[in-house]
């Protein structure tokens, strides 16, 4: 059992929302066989990307008051002080905003920033805009969430970009999550923004790698707590 159990933890497990994509991968990879050895190969090598791409690996989310992980693991591109979109409701003044873009190739599991209850999410339309420019934050379809927090309000949004079209949450109004739990996945390649007050303070600059529900992105206060940490 020991042996089983150190092959599996050698494997990345693949969220269930993949399970469809990756099955019919399969299956028109051992059809793609019959016909082309060339064509095989093209289509196993999507399949394992799509494997990838699905990915769920375990993260250590920290356990300390008022920290803001990061809901995608990716680069961080933007940091700037701007009003958030007008369908989450919050207010028309700048706020803080730190956006992290994930290429088709980092972890597309989106997980809570904060710890707190969602009051709103709101859905808006829209085009299909590199999500690495700043305007794809106005112009391309978005999902938005606001989290009621001991330190006031502060809203997460999918974005999808270039080559995503579309965007899943898995979460509803008035339900309480913690910081680090899943809550969506954009298909494939996109950004999220996290709204926060203004003058919170930093913990990342630009360019910084993140991982999801692990790197601490910015404090809603001045306490930290580093000694404990949750695994999901």
């Amino acid at each position: 059992m020991s042996i089983l159990s150190s092959v599996k933890d050698c494997f990345v497990p693949i969220h269930k929302k993949g399970y469809p994509f990756l099955l019919s991968g399969i299956a028109a990879t051992i059809g793609l066989a019959f016909l082309s050895t060339h064509l095989f190969w093209v289509a196993l090598t999507i399949t394992i990307w799509v494997g990838y791409f699905f990915r769920d690996p375990q993260r250590t989310t920290p356990i300390a008051d008022g920290i803001v992980v990061a809901p995608a693991e990716g680069r961080v591109s933007m940091i700037t002080e701007i009003a958030p979109p007008p369908e989450l409701g919050l207010t028309n003044e700048p706020m803080l905003r730190i956006s992290v873009f994930m290429s088709i190739f980092d972890c597309h599991i989106n997980r809570m920033p904060v710890s707190g209850t969602i009051s709103r999410i709101a859905y808006k339309p829209g085009k299909f805009f590199n999500a690495e420019l700043d305007k794809a934050s106005d112009h391309n379809e978005r999902n938005g969430l606001v989290v009621e927090t001991p330190y006031g309000k502060i809203a997460v949004v999918q974005i999808a970009g270039l080559i995503a079209r579309r965007i899943e949450h898995w979460v509803s109004e008035n339900q309480h999550l913690e910081a680090g739990d899943r809550f969506g996945l954009i298909r494939f390649g996109s950004r999220l923004d996290v709204y926060l007050p203004l003058g919170t303070p930093l913990n990342v600059s630009v360019g910084q790698f993140a991982v999801v529900g692990e790197t601490v992105l910015a404090h809603l206060n001045d306490r930290t707590n580093t000694g404990h940490f949750k695994t999901s």
